[in-house]
């Protein structure tokens, strides 16, 4: 069966997040998951917008998803995709899925001048990082994910 890789339409949203929903399942993070649809699509589709989705369709079946948007790594001085979220069914793992949405992030990277896509990868999906790494990916070991939010943001936003 053919997989179309395609950017969502306003109303695929809603199969996106019931994604998003098994994907945070999967990685034993339900209880952090506090968007909703509204705001998925104000981030991808709204008049702020900076957000890109992309969505495979392997017949009329949604296969898998990524969200991803430009960043800039200062020390190299290259710009690039930050993948925040790609997720493939339990059903087309292995079946190219996820490499065809690579692929094509990849392609709109490279269309947009853009030399590398970042993301994180957590230390017990060792499926997922044997997978990048089949691609060529690297990981730098030393970095850890930190991040200010809730309190601790709007304390240095006062």
């Amino acid at each position: 069966m053919e997989t179309i890789i395609r950017t969502p339409y306003p109303a695929e949203i809603d199969t996106i997040f019931e994604m998003m929903r098994r994907f945070a399942a999967f990685e034993d993070l339900t209880e952090y998951m506090t968007a909703d649809p509204a705001e998925l699509r104000a981030a991808v589709f709204g008049e702020n917008a900076f957000v890109e989705a992309l969505i495979a369709v392997c017949g009329d079946v949604p296969a898998g998803y990524a969200i991803f948007y430009p960043h800039f790594s200062s020390f190299r001085g290259e710009s690039g995709y930050y993948l925040e979220d790609i997720y493939i069914d339990e059903a087309f793992r292995g079946s190219g899925v996820g490499k065809a949405l690579l692929r094509a992030i990849a392609r709109l990277g490279r269309e947009r001048g853009f030399t590398r896509i970042d993301f994180q990868v957590s230390a017990s999906n060792s499926n997922a990082i044997s997978f990048y790494r089949s691609l060529g990916a690297v990981a730098n070991e030393d970095e850890r994910h930190f991040k200010f939010s809730d309190a601790a943001f709007e304390m240095l936003a006062q």
